[in-house]
């Protein structure tokens, strides 16, 4: 498929700890410590944004971070973040170094807000799970917060197959 696809989903706790990151397609599924980071450098403005945003939960474009890589946020009511790195030019670029098909004039904000729903469904889902322990991905006192160490990640087999399937199908413009 050519044109823009989802390289990263990260999801955020609500002390800034990660709680998973997918990354969706070569290059990219090496670079774990490359997206934590990047995904890290928008808590700022995730924040910013939030202070200076109405009730919506989109909060939109947060970064572009080249002319390839831009990030964008949604805030859950309970604070818990999902931000989605989006690769403009696509995986057939990132593979073979050539752009296939026209150029990629951009995104609207609103083209990713089918994919945010949907994580939050998932997340949701996850809540939902009597053998889910939120507490048990909440940095403790003394931990140092965002820390890849401070807390466990979300290890559910189905939330985490519920987060590729989603960063596998979007595709700009599909509302469903």
């Amino acid at each position: 498929m050519a044109g823009p696809r989802i390289a990263c989903i990260g999801v955020i706790g609500k002390a800034d700890n990660p709680l998973h990151i997918s990354l969706l397609f070569p290059p990219y599924t090496d670079a774990t410590i490359e997206f934590s980071f990047l995904l890290n450098s928008c808590l700022d403005i995730f924040e910013i944004r939030r202070k200076q945003t109405s009730i919506d939960q989109d909060l939109g474009l947060l970064h572009a971070i080249d002319e390839r890589l831009a990030t964008y946020g949604w805030l859950t009511t309970t604070g818990v973040k999902f931000l989605i790195i989006v690769d403009l030019f696509g995986p057939e670029m990132a593979n073979t170094g050539k752009v296939a098909g026209a150029a990629v004039s951009g995104l609207r904000d609103s083209d990713l807000k089918p994919a945010f729903r949907a994580l939050q469904s998932a997340y949701i889902q996850l809540l939902q799970n009597p053998f889910y322990s939120p507490d048990d991905h909440v940095s403790t006192p003394g931990m140092v917060a965002g820390s890849v160490f401070s807390c466990q990640p979300i290890s559910n087999p189905r939330f985490t197959a519920d987060v590729q399937r989603i960063g596998g199908t979007w595709t700009p413009g599909n509302s469903g």
